[in-house]
């Protein structure tokens, strides 16, 4: 068991991948399933996909599990689900994210997507409420990330480890979801470090470099799901227009209440996702 105050991934000379294959391991033996197929990481505004993709036979409190701990930030639920999909399949949705901002480190940040790819997933799925910088979209729409710009000046990778990030966010699941709904608009994310909302400057960097949405989250995670060979799918929720572009200030409140609104459009169009998977 791991808390905010004790934890593997503290300790510098730890494997992190071998702190995820004994979470892994965990998980396991608190839900009886030996391996999940597919993972989700629900954002804010998503999480009631995880009552409409299938079965849940088990909920496990996160940080009862090692390299995890308890979610900062309300409107994180703070729980590991394992959930029966009606193909057979067994999904893990995972309601624990640490952010960057916090200040635990990548490790921890990106710790449960090793687990999730550990515990036997093969696509993942990673969703965020953030801020859109394109002014037809309104608060409450669903985008597809297409692609990203990291802007954290930091990596989950450590050493001499080359990645390719050329297809990140999987064409083949961006087409899957196009097919569910056609109208979905794709974009770029950008992650910055957070905890303060941007600057109306820097948002118009971000859109001089090519980003469409900016936020906290995602990025990190991607490239870690990456390393571990998944396939992804990254889906935004836009909470609200970036600062500088709507007229308003920003407020944590806000991002709660749009991701409230619109949780049950966005979390049906997620279910019918995962079943076509």
């Amino acid at each position: 068991m791991s808390d905010a105050s004790s934890n593997p991934l503290d300790d510098p000379t730890a494997d992190p991948f071998d702190v995820a294959l004994g979470a892994a391991a965990q998980i396991a033996e608190r839900t009886g399933v030996e391996r999940h197929d597919i993972a989700l990481t629900l954002g804010s505004g998503w999480g009631k996909a995880a009552e409409l993709i299938g079965e849940t036979t088990a909920t496990i409190p996160a940080h009862e599990i090692d390299g995890f701990s308890r979610p900062a930030l309300e409107g994180h639920v703070g729980t590991l689900r394992s959930v029966l999909l009606p193909s057979g399949k067994r999904a893990l949705v995972i309601g624990a994210r640490t952010h960057y901002y916090e200040g635990h480190g990548v490790r921890r940040v990106v710790h449960s997507v090793r687990t999730a790819a550990a515990a036997g997933a093969t696509t993942m799925i990673l969703t965020n409420g953030a801020g859109g910088i394109r002014e037809t979209w309104t608060p409450g729409t669903p985008v597809i990330i297409r692609d990203h710009i990291n802007l954290t000046s930091d990596s989950p990778l450590e050493g001499a480890t080359f990645i390719d990030l050329t297809d990140l966010y999987s064409k083949r699941l961006r087409e899957l979801a196009h097919g569910i709904e056609p109208d979905l608009d794709e974009g770029v994310y950008c992650q910055f470090r957070g905890p303060h909302y941007e600057t109306p400057a820097e948002v118009q960097m971000a859109k001089v470099i090519g980003g469409d949405i900016v936020g906290m989250s995602t990025a990190l995670e991607a490239i870690a799901a990456r390393q571990a060979g998944m396939e992804i799918l990254g889906l935004s929720l836009i909470t609200n227009l970036a600062a500088g572009i709507q007229a308003t200030p920003l407020s944590h409140l806000e991002v709660l209440e749009a991701g409230r609104d619109a949780e049950p459009r966005i979390s049906a169009l997620l279910a019918r996702i995962v079943a076509a998977l």
